[in-house]
C-alpha cells in the first residue's frame, strides 16, 4: 500500500456537499481507502478570478493503485459526478487533484509529482498542512 494526498475543490452547485460525496466515492473506489480528510475551507478563485469562491479540502488516501491509475480514478470520479471541462481554471462541480504520492518525484506530460502548482496555492497547502504538515513542507521545499 502507498500513501497519496489529494486536493479537492468545487465552486458551483452545492460545493461542500460535492466534496463530501467525492470523499465517499474515493473511499468506495477499488484500491483506495481514505484515511484522513481536512476541514473544508472557503477560498477565492485562483487563476481565473471572475467566478464564485471555492470550497476546498485535502485528503490522505492509502492505495494499491500506481500514481497514473490513481489519477485516472480521480478523473473517473469527477466525470461520474458530472464534471465537464469547459475552460482552464474555470468553475467546476468537482476537482480532484493528485498532489503527492509517497515521496515520488516525476514530471511527465500526464502527471507531475508533486503537483506542479501546489506550492503556489494556499487552498492546497492550508488543508494539506492540517492533515499532513510534513508533506506540505516537502512540497514547498521541492517546488520553490
Amino acid at each position: 500500500m502507498a500513501t497519496a494526498w489529494l486536493s479537492l475543490g468545487a465552486n458551483i452547485g452545492d460545493p461542500a456537499a460535492q466534496l463530501i460525496e467525492a470523499i465517499r466515492q474515493l473511499d468506495a473506489y477499488p484500491g483506495i481507502r481514505v484515511v484522513a480528510q481536512s476541514t473544508i475551507i472557503r477560498t477565492k478563485a485562483w487563476g481565473k478570478t471572475d467566478q464564485p469562491d471555492f470550497a476546498n479540502m485535502a485528503a490522505t488516501v492509502e492505495t494499491d493503485l500506481l500514481p497514473i491509475d490513481l489519477l485516472h480514478a480521480c478523473l473517473d470520479i469527477e466525470r461520474d459526478m458530472g464534471r465537464v471541462r469547459h475552460e482552464v481554471w474555470g468553475p467546476r462541480l468537482i476537482d480532484i487533484d493528485l498532489i503527492a504520492y509517497e515521496r515520488i518525484e516525476m514530471d511527465t506530460a500526464k502527471l507531475a509529482l508533486p503537483h506542479r502548482f501546489a506550492h503556489e496555492r494556499p487552498f492546497v497547502l492550508e488543508p494539506l498542512s492540517e492533515i499532513a504538515p510534513e508533506v506540505a513542507d516537502w512540497i514547498r521545499a521541492r517546488r520553490s
